[in-house]
């Protein structure tokens, strides 16, 4: 009787996951929609008013615009990239603008000294965001809405309520008025902090730290990295963003008012997260943010252009808000699911 030798049985292939085309096709909006957006606004407003915003004086404008945005929102990345958020950046812009024209006006500062004193004034009120978050253990909203709150205070105290005004701000306004090549002066600020934060972010051991942080804050602490100091960095990094977005702000009237940097918050938050839904799945990034603050910016163009009332911009910039959350939060969700 001959025995039948059966082959070998191979062990089963692991079953690879199938992409829907539904799936691939929400990959796709979430890494490119926001570009989509813009190129959209820019494609639309092109047709409709040729004249007027496919023009290089406008794309000058536009870019002025957004330099102060975008430098507040790029500092706001830092906190939103460790997983935490601020709500007293539009304060501390406010605050910074009426520290530095009272420091020059009444105690004789010049530009750079005033310059310096509200960057160190913005980064102190960022260790007592940290502070108060990651030692006193108190969640990042309640914190800085309450840090901000005394922001205020102190705003209204050195301030009186009153606008501050420079006898003579010829000087402080060239800082946002003077051009160089045709480009205004903030234009400038804007790429060379953009490019000096993005390095710092991307190419520096504390920036590949504060990813880590956002990402897995415990997996980042058995890792050997120090959390609590990683986050209070941000927020000092965050404030000091803000701080300086206050002293541009007031140097574009040679004036400061108590409430004058407080509009910057939403447009901040708005840039961040719908620039999160660039080239990433949700992540949190400089180029992104940037190009969130240049859609804010052509948005707001073209309604001025086409002559739409105010209050769309505010409808804008909300809707915008809300898509950038949405699409970023699918944008996560799909990638963890990957």
């Amino acid at each position: 009787m001959t025995a039948t030798i059966e082959p070998p049985v191979s062990p089963a292939e692991p079953a690879q996951p199938t992409v829907t085309r539904s799936g691939s096709s929400m990959r796709w909006l979430g890494r490119y929609g926001a570009l989509l957006v813009l190129g959209l606004l820019i494609a639309v407003t092109s047709i409709l008013e040729p004249e007027t915003f496919a023009t290089t004086d406008n794309a000058i404008n536009i870019l002025n615009q957004s330099a102060l945005a975008a430098i507040i929102a790029m500092g706001l990345t830092f906190a939103l990239v460790t997983g935490e958020f601020d709500l007293s950046i539009g304060n501390v812009a406010s605050l910074s603008g009426v520290v530095a024209c009272t420091l020059m006006l009444k105690s004789d500062f010049s530009i750079p000294m005033a310059l310096a004193a509200v960057l160190v004034m913005g980064f102190v009120i960022g260790l007592v965001n940290g502070f108060v978050v990651t030692y006193l253990n108190v969640q990042a909203l309640v914190a800085t809405l309450g840090v901000g709150t005394v922001v205020i205070g102190l705003n209204y105290a050195i301030s009186d309520g009153s606008p501050i005004s420079l006898d003579d701000p010829d000087a402080f306004i060239n800082l946002s008025f003077n051009r160089f090549l045709g480009i205004p002066y903030p234009v400038y600020a804007m790429v060379a902090l953009g490019i000096l934060l993005w390095l710092l972010l991307n190419r520096t051991v504390l920036g590949q730290a504060m990813q880590a942080v956002g990402g897995n804050p415990v997996a980042a602490e058995l890792s050997g990295i120090r959390v609590d100091r990683i986050r209070v960095i941000a927020f000092a990094v965050c404030s000091a963003c803000a701080a300086l977005t206050g002293f541009l702000l007031a140097s574009r009237t040679g004036s400061a008012a108590v409430a004058a940097g407080d509009s910057y918050l939403l447009s901040a938050f708005a840039a961040a997260f719908f620039g999160s839904a660039v080239l990433r799945d949700g992540q949190f990034h400089i180029i992104g943010t940037v190009v969130g603050v240049i859609t804010v910016s052509v948005g707001f163009n073209s309604i001025a252009l086409i002559g739409l009332e105010t209050y769309y911009q505010y409808l804008f910039q909300g809707l915008l808000l809300i898509l950038g959350v949405g699409v970023g939060s699918l944008a996560r969700r799909r990638a963890a699911a990957a």
